[in-house]
């Protein structure tokens, strides 16, 4: 009989389960690491390919080759742009450092006042937030332009920064993060005098790391491969991976520069998220949890 751990869980319960059981759930998980693991190890060794290792089929995970000529040639496209392309990588950055700031306290103060105040429609408030998840950005592509078209952001960096402080997703994780803060912590800041701004300031936005940090990933992936190019017309207002698309336009023959650019384009959310994945992973356990 195989030997078994007794593990206490939440509610005096008891889970009982054998290291066969153990082994097996790694043996899995492994499994699924690898499956999802393995476009991104194939996008990078695509990077380093040369031409005829790219066409090859069927295709090789594993470069044998490796060449830095996929690389040198995106530069040399890049120098040949109409607008520096010094131009087009400002744009994405500020866009992507506004975008993400404004939506992070938006977002965090938003969902403070919904989380620990109760006020008349703040329920139906939040399921409307709830409701807004089911929504692809397609749906309300249409909306959004004869919006930003009255307001007369239409070819304006705001017609991209503004909505992107509305990411429903980021009130969501941070509201249902705050739900787990004691109101006893408010409670003796309000007794020694503390403002409600500074409750919010040196209290709430502290404790919510995890949170915010996961949905600053979620808003630099989603900006910084932002196109735009329903908003903005003009070239020099222009995002880099607008830029990077129209480099690799040029057919069958630019396919190693865009596997250079698929890797280039990548790197930025890739890194963001390695150096953030145990606030991502702690955000997303809390995400269900209730007082």
């Amino acid at each position: 009989m195989a030997k078994t751990r007794t593990k206490k869980l939440t509610g005096g319960k008891r889970l009982n389960r054998s290291y066969g059981g153990d082994i097996f759930i790694i043996v899995i998980l492994t499994i699924f690491g690898l499956f999802f693991a393995y476009p991104l190890v194939f996008a990078i060794n695509n990077a380093f390919k040369p031409l005829n290792e790219i066409f090859l089929f069927p295709p090789r995970l594993w470069v044998r080759q490796p060449t830095l000529n996929n690389f040198h040639d995106l530069f040399i496209l890049m120098n040949r742009s109409w607008v520096p392309f010094s131009r087009y990588i400002f744009n994405t950055v500020l866009i992507t450092a506004v975008g993400t700031a404004g939506l992070i306290i938006v977002a965090s103060m938003g969902a403070y006042v919904v989380s620990k105040y109760r006020f008349p429609g703040s329920k139906v408030f939040f399921s409307m937030v709830i409701l807004t998840l089911m929504f692809s950005g397609y749906v309300t592509a249409i909306p959004n332009y004869l919006v930003m078209a009255r307001l007369g952001w239409v070819d304006t960096y705001l017609s991209i920064i503004i909505p992107s402080f509305a990411m429903p997703i980021g009130f969501f994780l941070i509201k249902q993060f705050i739900d787990t803060i004691p109101d006893t912590l408010m409670d003796a800041a309000k007794i020694d005098g503390a403002k409600e701004f500074r409750i919010f300031l040196w209290i709430i936005l502290p404790l919510i790391k995890p949170a915010w940090l996961t949905v600053m990933i979620l808003s630099v992936q989603t900006l910084w491969n932002a196109r735009a190019s329903n908003f903005i017309y003009s070239e020099e207002l222009k995002t880099l991976p607008f830029a990077l698309s129209q480099i690799i336009a040029g057919g069958i023959a630019r396919a190693g520069v865009g596997a250079a650019v698929t890797l280039f384009v990548m790197v930025v959310p890739l890194v963001m998220f390695i150096l953030a994945q145990s606030n991502v992973l702690q955000t997303m356990a809390n995400s269900g949890i209730k007082e």
